[in-house]
């Protein structure tokens, strides 16, 4: 008994080896809903129950539904294969929202990790609150900035290299106060020939109380008797002017961050030689190591002014280095800023008051004297006694007014 509807054949004992007997091709029955249509033959076979009837179509329709590719669902009429769609733009402003807040927590936790190393390699050695009779306060901030003769920690090969000399302790090679003010700062050179009296001090390290005896010295005879505190005492004395901060650097560390930034440019107007310092420059434009640098900061015998010459240079000197050093090529390269920043702070002594925040301040109000609103000048002369340079007290006075109510210096050193 055929249990196959009328019309349907069962053939599976043909289906091997033999062919169909069926007059379908075995793939359109396997695979009924494209089935070929034939123009003439016999009729479709009736629906089976409880199978919904299927459409058919003919050979030509599973053609065409090939080749374009709609037997697998593709429609790129490329054998079947699925079209691609584009892919959506990326969106970055949403990316950039993500990652925003990441990007700020890094570059905050570097800023930080480097301020606090920055802040923890700086040499608080000098005590301001040591020294006694001091000048009220005035308008605007007060730097007392020192370079010493200092060899510490230098080799015998850099003290050969760099002219230095080999005496023991250390002495004031250049002394200068920086105010920096709402109208610009100022730069005023303290020769170290200055005629200055030696005021009452306390010891810094003994603590005794040294009386006033009226004794007239170079300036850097202060510092050479007893240090930082007693140089600030005398420059106080001597001015009127409160010193709120204090900056020393030597030799080495002055040469280390010239050679970190690669060298400052400069231009000399005049060629000069001097046997001193080493210093051997021609006349125009050009770039100097950090040996040449001190070398240029130091002479003072190839000049007519002598000190005074060599102050206006080392002005001249220090604005370029920090207008050089505070660049985006600098801060922002890691490279540089740390090896800069490590050089300059290895040699660094402050006051136990000077934060790095008070340091950034006053490179910045260095970098502003060359600006429209800055003013660097010498300390006022009058004449020189005992070979000593004399400061003309008017000038001093009313210099010194000036710069504490912190109004625009109109004082000429000439």
């Amino acid at each position: 008994m055929n249990d196959w509807p009328d019309g349907w054949t069962d053939n599976r004992n043909d289906r091997y080896g033999r062919g169909s007997a069926s007059a379908q091709p075995e793939g359109a029955r396997s695979m009924r809903h494209i089935q070929r249509r034939q123009a003439q033959g016999p009729a479709a076979a009736p629906p089976v129950p409880g199978v919904p009837p299927q459409q058919s179509q003919g050979y030509d329709d599973y053609d065409g539904a090939y080749n374009q590719g709609q037997v697998y669902g593709g429609g790129n009429g490329s054998g079947g294969r699925p079209r691609r769609t584009a892919q959506a733009a990326p969106d970055w402003r949403r990316r950039f929202k993500r990652g925003a807040p990441a990007l700020a927590v890094v570059v905050l936790a570097v800023s930080v990790g480097t301020y606090f190393w920055a802040d923890s390699k700086l040499k608080r050695e000098v005590d301001l609150s040591k020294v006694i009779e001091r000048p009220g306060e005035g308008d605007g901030t007060n730097y007392l900035i020192v370079g010493s003769d200092s060899r510490k920690g230098m080799s015998a090969e850099e003290k050969k290299r760099l002219r230095t000399g080999s005496a023991d302790g250390k002495r004031t090679d250049s002394m200068m106060i920086l105010h920096d003010g709402s109208n610009g700062p100022t730069l005023i050179s303290l020769p170290r020939d200055s005629n200055v009296e030696i005021p009452s001090f306390r010891g810094s390290d003994s603590g005794k109380l040294f009386p006033a005896q009226g004794r007239q010295v170079k300036l850097n005879a202060a510092y050479s008797e007893d240090g930082p505190e007693l140089l600030v005492r005398t420059v106080e004395h001597n001015t009127g002017l409160r010193i709120d901060h204090y900056v020393e650097i030597g030799f080495a560390g002055f040469a280390n961050i010239v050679d970190a930034i690669g060298g400052v440019e400069m231009d000399i107007p005049k060629a000069f030689k001097d046997k001193n310092s080493g210093a051997d420059f021609q006349a125009g434009k050009q770039t100097l190591n950090g040996e040449q640098s001190l070398a240029f900061v130091r002479t003072r015998y190839a000049f007519a002014g002598s000190d005074l010459d060599r102050t206006k240079n080392q002005q001249k000197f220090l604005a370029a280095l920090a207008s050089q050093t505070a660049t985006p090529g600098t801060i922002l390269n890691p490279f540089k800023l740390y090896p800069t920043m490590g050089a300059g702070l290895d040699t660094l002594i402050v006051d136990k008051d000077m934060s790095l925040w008070d340091l950034s301040q006053m490179f910045f109000a260095m970098k502003g004297v060359t600006g429209g609103d800055g003013k660097s000048m010498n300390m006022p002369i009058s004449g020189t006694r005992g070979g000593n340079l004399v400061w003309d007290k008017a000038k001093v006075q009313q210099l010194v007014q000036q710069l504490k109510n912190d109004e625009k210096v109109t004082v000429e050193s000439h």
